[in-house]
């Protein structure tokens, strides 16, 4: 019997863990982050409650409707994989209708809860993002291009700009710097996922760059794109949305990225690939923790 069929005969999560796993809590926790670092850095005094709270839920939700969607679109290639091959779909915990009524349920609200009580640019602004990741990214550029994760890494990035919004009602230069920072991370921090994990997706038949073009390109464009990260994260303290605080931390989060890249590219080992990517996850986190401290001690 294999793993799938085996596991599908016993689940054993319950009902409620089963539905949160569907929203991938601990990727929709990292965008709420980024968003309340948006939040904090477009006002200078205390925050708006019911903006704040409000749109983090709703921010939440739609990312959490999106992360359901994904695993509808998904189930054939995830009961492939060996690293999904557990998840709700494939395992038989659920079915497809039950999850396609709550992704649409909890991104409706999510929607009625920004644009009632937050604002409309953001609640169009984050059924632009859920669009974007449910639909562009994994029903057609997932499948299309060896720069899927490039292409779509903009509907990733948009949390910081969201939060900023929800409190402004406005676009501004400096979100969408936070913008960048994001979209340039992604591509290192998922192509050091896809080296980890290239046979599962050859066998699903998913063009990831390590497959398409081979291990050695997708670790040399990690460590171009390292580079390139650690520049780019320097821009919030040269245009003044930071001071020292950050931009020392910064330069220490980017020379760590840039050498575990360099160990990736000529030194790896076995598990190079996944601390590479497991490095790019605290490096995120961390760099928004350092934006969000300089901004209320300096």
């Amino acid at each position: 019997m294999s793993k799938t069929l085996s596991y599908a005969a016993t689940p054993d999560r319950s009902v409620w863990r089963v539905y949160l796993t569907l929203t991938k809590p601990k990727v929709v926790a990292l965008m709420l982050l980024t968003a309340l670092v948006g939040m904090c850095l477009a006002v200078p005094g205390s925050l708006p409650v019911q903006q704040t709270v409000l749109g983090l839920l709703g921010i939440g939700l739609m990312a959490g409707s999106a992360a359901a969607f994904n695993h509808l679109i998904d189930r054939r290639i995830d009961a492939i994989m060996a690293r999904t091959y557990k998840r709700p779909l494939p395992s038989g915990n659920i079915n497809a209708v039950n999850v396609f009524v709550f992704a649409s349920a909890i991104g409706v609200l999510g929607f009625v809860v920004l644009y009632a009580w937050v604002n409309s640019l953001t609640a169009w602004l984050t059924f632009a993002s859920l669009l974007g990741y449910a639909v562009i990214y994994t029903m057609y550029l997932k499948r299309a291009t060896p720069q899927n994760i490039v292409i779509a890494g903009i509907a990733g990035a948009m949390p910081p700009l969201l939060g900023w919004t929800s409190v402004t009602g406005e676009l501004h230069a400096n979100a969408w710097l936070l913008v960048m920072i994001i979209f340039i991370w992604t591509p290192p921090h998922f192509w050091a996922l896809a080296i980890h994990r290239k046979e599962d997706y050859a066998k699903a038949d998913i063009p990831m760059l390590p497959v398409t073009h081979g291990t050695e390109y997708t670790k040399t464009s990690i460590l171009l794109y390292t580079v390139l990260l650690g520049l780019v994260c320097l821009m919030p303290a040269l245009v003044g949305m930071s001071g020292a605080v950050y931009w020392i931390g910064s330069i220490a989060l980017s020379l760590g990225f840039i050498g575990y890249a360099w160990k990736l590219k000529y030194n790896p080992d076995e598990k190079t690939a996944i601390e590479t990517f497991k490095f790019s996850i605290y490096h995120l986190m961390a760099l928004f923790v350092l934006l969000l401290i300089d901004h209320y001690l300096t």
